[in-house]
């Protein structure tokens, strides 16, 4: 843990649970940075802007900015505007994220890339036919991640990762995806902060696409018991998190950090 200079966080199950803090996360995030280390709160929220996470963030009670917080969105902008420079995107999301999209040419119609979201209301059978639809035209299919579902205060919800597996089955495609679990999140993270993988420590409540996926990337995996985490999801992962801890509040004394 000496070699640590920058952590990685996800916020949605470990810091937060519908935007409330969970117990000991606020001064546990503070004990972090009075360390001096670097922080980038790193999550595949697709129903709020950059901005507007930060602003909830700090209503309760973290001391975040909007530079601390990366996205799925910001990434997926990111990489559209590399990978399909100018092209025509129809988007199907839950929540205004066009903050975030800046630059990307969003439309309803004829769209070379259909970009799926996170999900909700708007996920009915007709926004997804129509995505089958263009796909099926040729449209490139991208994923802002493959999240099955994620937990509020009223328990486990539905997420995208679900219908994108239906869209890809039905399709005979598989969907290029822009967050985590993506090499190219972490990367990302690890470019803002300004350190190497093995420098870094990634905390979040999914086994697969937080920790596991983290680790892939030479970065240290720590998996938290809050959030979405359920006790059969860790023994059935694809491998093993290089530390577990009941909850983020725990993070600095596994780093030997006073309180």
């Amino acid at each position: 843990m000496e070699a640590v200079r920058a952590v990685l966080v996800d916020i949605d199950g470990v810091l937060t649970v519908s935007w409330k803090p969970l117990p000991g996360a606020v001064a546990a995030l503070r004990a972090v940075r009075a360390a001096g280390l670097g922080v980038a709160l790193v999550t595949n929220t697709t129903s709020r802007t950059r901005a507007s996470v930060a602003a909830a963030l700090a209503e309760a009670g973290f001391e975040v900015g909007v530079d601390d917080v990366l996205t799925a969105p910001a990434v997926t902008a990111a990489y559209l505007a590399e990978r399909f420079p100018g092209a025509r995107c129809a988007l199907l999301n839950s929540g205004d994220i066009a903050e975030d999209l800046a630059g990307v040419t969003l439309v309803d119609d004829d769209p070379e890339v259909v970009v799926v979201g996170g999900a909700g209301p708007e996920f009915g059978y007709a926004a997804l036919n129509r995505a089958f639809g263009q796909v099926q035209r040729g449209a490139r299919l991208v994923a802002m991640h493959r999240n099955l579902y994620w937990r509020t205060d009223a328990g486990l919800q539905l997420d995208s990762g679900a219908f994108l597996l239906g869209l890809e089955r039905a399709a005979r495609v598989e969907a290029e995806v822009t967050g985590k679990p993506s090499p190219a999140f972490f990367a990302a993270a690890l470019a803002r902060l300004g350190v190497r993988a093995d420098q870094a420590l990634m905390v979040g409540d999914d086994v697969e696409s937080d920790v596991l996926a983290a680790q892939r990337a030479g970065i240290t995996g720590v998996l938290v018991r809050t959030g979405k985490y359920r006790p059969e999801t860790e023994a059935s992962a694809s491998g093993t998190p290089d530390h577990v801890r009941d909850s983020f509040a725990d993070l600095p004394a596994l780093l030997g950090l006073a309180q």
